[in-house]
């Protein structure tokens, strides 16, 4: 078991680069990608950049996967493939600061699937996060009810979306607790990453979408998409998921608003305003609470 502070450590550094996703998203839509093909292109580049270490590493381990095992790994990737699919096109309806703030949601989800289903009961201070970071959210998507920040065109679909994209997103992490018990990191990123990269491949062929006719800058995003924040972000927290409570990490993830809203306004000059930030000082809050009460568990088997 590696010491309290590097899991604590790696997962704070898995928000942060996951935080760049929001940006690299928007630049690459409006190079005139569409949400599905940058989720398709997003999964599959990152699928078959780490296709070789898969083989050289867990090869074996992969081949020798039993029915019950190879079944939740095609659970996982539909998950993540429908969280990806449902998040990026969330954002064309409704506003990155609604869309992020239903999104992170998936603490509610994740917790209380998590005592039900893994047994790990919440104790008081994971309540205490989940209700933080729930005000949070709430406040940021109170803030961006007055229609500032990009044009909502459909808000009600756009909304309902970034919902089925939390609660996906629990349902990956939590397929991702109980797996990392049984196999190898690199045996379960690949596999869960290549069933949601064929699922995403399928469904953009079906709609009709051709990568092909994309911009080199569109490519160039989404290739940057694929190695921060899937390859090195999400491994991370799959890292982290073994030493950590599900419940705890998708709390830490909810940061990734934070980063995003600052990164934006860096690189696009988009402000916010006194009650988003509010909303983002009390988001810290919960995952601090969090942090406070987390105690080091295996994954249940």
């Amino acid at each position: 078991m590696p010491p309290r502070w590097l899991s604590f450590f790696v997962l704070a550094g898995a928000v942060i680069v996951v935080s760049t996703a929001s940006i690299l998203i928007r630049l690459a839509q409006a190079e005139g990608a569409s949400s599905l093909t940058i989720a398709a292109v997003r999964l599959g580049l990152a699928a078959a950049i780490l296709a070789p270490v898969a083989w050289l590493k867990a090869r074996r381990e992969i081949l020798q996967l039993g029915r019950r095992e190879l079944g939740l790994c095609l659970l996982s990737g539909l998950f993540l493939a429908l969280h990806f699919w449902t998040w990026i096109s969330s954002l064309e309806y409704t506003s990155v600061a609604s869309s992020a703030a239903l999104v992170t949601t998936n603490p509610l989800w994740v917790g209380l699937a998590s005592a039900v289903l893994l047994r790990e009961r919440p104790g008081t201070a994971a309540i205490a996060g989940i209700a933080l970071t729930v005000v949070g959210s709430v406040l940021i998507f109170s803030a961006d009810s007055g229609g500032s920040g990009r044009t909502a065109t459909n808000p009600p679909l756009g909304n309902a979306l970034a919902l089925i994209g939390a609660i996906s997103a629990s349902g990956y992490l939590l397929v991702g607790r109980a797996l990392r018990a049984r196999i190898s990191l690199t045996a379960y990123v690949w596999l869960a990453y290549a069933v949601a990269a064929l699922l995403l491949g399928a469904a953009a062929a079906a709609s009709g979408a051709v990568p092909a006719s994309l911009s080199a800058e569109a490519w160039g995003f989404m290739a940057l998409l694929a190695i921060g924040p899937q390859l090195i972000g999400h491994t991370a927290f799959n890292w982290a998921v073994r030493r950590l409570t599900a419940t705890f990490v998708a709390i830490a993830i909810v940061g990734e608003p934070v980063g995003a809203a600052l990164l934006a306004w860096f690189f696009f000059d988009e402000g916010f305003t006194a009650l988003q930030l509010t909303g983002f000082v009390v988001l810290l809050a919960g995952i601090f609470a969090a942090a406070r009460g987390e105690k080091f568990r295996e994954a249940p088997t």
